[in-house]
């Protein structure tokens, strides 16, 4: 089939993948941060693997936000503005659907995903901007997790039913999974509960009914705390739905206390669900006792997140790692000499982007951490100055550090732009000891530069908030160790003293940071610091030791695997049938 000419897909083995977000290129910005970039890599991971997906998203004309950082390291956003016409390709294919009463156009615009042997995967946008929509509704595809609740439950609308209903139109009839990552989506189910309501000739979701839509329907949690949870009052979904849409959700028992819970939805007609690590189907059990929990840990997209130098290097030596990530794992017949300079390489082309982008300049010897996320409260950016002078003390006793901080705090964070701001003044405090750069306007470009430039990771996540993680696995393909509390993937990854090293929980409450600052500072100064300046090979061989342990197994191509065999064809052992 040509995309676009309507002609039905009887491909039974096609996976729709719908997420609120997702990371294509820094060019697009459709991604706020790691959940996007996630979505994108499943997706080229599916074009190397020949997987038949298709992904669904929204088309953000404006973006998640521009950050601008002053002086003090106060945050101002703007539009994201970009031409969609300059990267992605509009297709003539529309639908339709209704908000409020009212008729809502959609249209759709193509990006395409090119495997490492050739196989596509296409990316469908979904756009309200056209001339038969009012402005309001020509501005829900504007901002990525912009507006008030109605505007997101609209664009959650138009996600999922308009996601149908553009799959529709363009063919997509025979679809062997729809795979929801977070629950942004889930009202995808709406749309095939009345599709198969239909067909039976039936008024109310009757047992058959769920049964089947249950079957196509495969849901990755990503939140491990019930307030973050997407959830509107039953009044709103009534006015903005109409109650025949309302009446099909009652008799489907999609409600709970006169809310409909987006994460609810998804798992009450899933028949596979899982968690992004152990720990998290661990904590997402706990969260949902009625339902079975499966976990299959996040990955990375080896070919993208991996540097131009250890790119080389691994053609060189491994020249199959780019078909079949698991050939990372004979990096370790490799030299140590040879693995520390290509990090070198890689660490002076991260010395001269920050030069560019921030004007400031670093020393290509000195010790260097990265920390890169989201600024939100339960991600502790600041962490690491709980103790200044002990810092002070550090550096002396120990040898120099710089460090490299970027993240975006979402426009109604205040205490995530706290935290930045915090950072800031730390910085000043320590400007005559060691080096603080704040990067602005994160993106996929500078993670590039920065997970391969650094000498080490830092993650310091409250517990047990940090689902899993990716950053640290995106390092790890690089040869930078991590330097992480033991939640998410890193309880999988870490092979104390052997990958990375562990931050020691807190005594008795996740509130009592008192013994992981202390462990962080004991490990900086008495075991990591003194290894990089006093043992570099030592510390080159930890550098191979990632790449092989961590680099080999935790890459989007073990986990699109995972999914292919427990949730998409359960009944295939071998894989993607042919």
């Amino acid at each position: 089939m040509t995309i676009s000419d309507n002609t039905p897909v009887n491909n039974l083995n096609t996976v729709a993948y719908f997420s609120m977000e997702v990371g294509l290129d820094s060019a697009i910005p459709t991604y706020s941060g790691g959940l996007g970039v996630l979505a994108g890599d499943t997706l080229r991971a599916a074009a190397d693997m020949g997987l038949p997906m298709v992904g669904i998203s929204l088309l953000n004309r404006k973006g998640y936000f521009k950050q601008s950082l002053d002086p003090q390291g106060n945050q101002s956003e703007g539009p994201a503005v970009w031409n969609p016409a300059a990267t992605l390709r509009l297709l003539p294919d529309t639908a339709r659907i209704t908000i409020e009463g009212r008729t809502v156009h959609l249209r759709v615009w193509l990006y395409t995903i090119r495997g490492i042997q050739g196989h596509t995967v296409p990316v469908f946008l979904l756009d309200t901007a056209l001339a038969e929509n009012s402005a309001w509704d020509q501005a829900l595809t504007d901002y990525l997790y912009g507006g008030d609740s109605l505007y997101r439950f609209c664009q959650e609308i138009i996600l999922g039913m308009g996601g149908i209903a553009i799959l529709r139109a363009m063919g997509y009839v025979n679809i062997r999974a729809y795979h929801m990552n977070e629950g942004h989506s889930a009202l995808l189910i709406l749309s095939l509960l009345k599709e198969d309501m239909d067909k039976q000739h039936v008024c109310n979701v009757t047992d058959a009914c769920a049964r089947d839509v249950r079957e196509l329907c495969v849901f990755t949690t990503h939140t491990p705390v019930p307030a973050a949870l997407d959830q509107y009052p039953i009044d709103m979904v009534g006015r903005v739905l109409g109650e025949e849409q309302v009446t099909v959700l009652k008799s489907a028992s999609c409600f709970h206390e006169d809310t409909l819970n987006m994460t609810y939805l998804a798992l009450c007609f899933s028949h596979y669900i899982n968690g992004v690590s152990m720990r998290h189907e661990e904590i997402s059990q706990g969260m949902y006792p009625n339902y079975p929990i499966n976990s299959i840990t996040n990955g990375v997209h080896a070919v993208t997140w991996t540097s131009p130098a250890f790119q080389k290097l691994y053609d060189h030596h491994i020249p199959e790692w780019r078909r079949d990530n698991l050939y990372l794992r004979y990096i370790i017949s490799v030299p140590e000499a040879e693995i520390k300079q290509v990090h070198t390489e890689a660490k002076q082309a991260f010395i001269a982007e920050v030069q560019k982008r921030s004007g400031v300049g670093l020393d290509s010897s000195l010790f260097t951490i990265g920390f890169a996320r989201r600024a939100t409260g339960y991600k502790r950016a600041n962490l690491l100055f709980s103790d200044i002078d002990r810092l002070r003390t550090i550096v002396r006793n120990s040898g120099p550090i710089q460090i490299i901080y970027s993240g975006k705090a979402h426009p109604r964070d205040e205490s995530g732009k706290e935290i930045i701001r915090s950072i800031y003044k730390a910085a000043d405090q320590l400007k005559d000891y060691l080096r603080v750069v704040y990067l602005e306007e994160y993106d996929m470009d500078l993670a590039r530069f920065l997970i391969s430039g650094v000498d080490l990771w830092l993650n310091t996540p409250q517990k047990p908030h940090e689902a899993s993680g990716t950053s640290g696995m995106k390092a790890a393909l690089n040869g930078v160790p991590s330097l992480s509390i033991l939640d998410g993937w890193w309880i999988e990854g870490n092979v104390e003293g052997v990958t990375g090293w562990s931050i020691d929980e807190a005594w008795d409450k996740a509130s009592d940071e008192t013994r992981e600052i202390a462990s962080l500072y004991n490990k900086l100064e008495y075991v990591i610091l003194p290894m990089y300046y006093g043992r570099p090979m030592t510390y080159a061989w930890i550098r191979r030791n990632a790449i092989a342990l961590n680099g080999s197994y935790y890459n989007s191509q073990r986990m699109l695997s995972q999914y292919v065999k427990n949730a998409y064809f359960p009944e295939n052992n071998k894989g993607i049938p042919a």
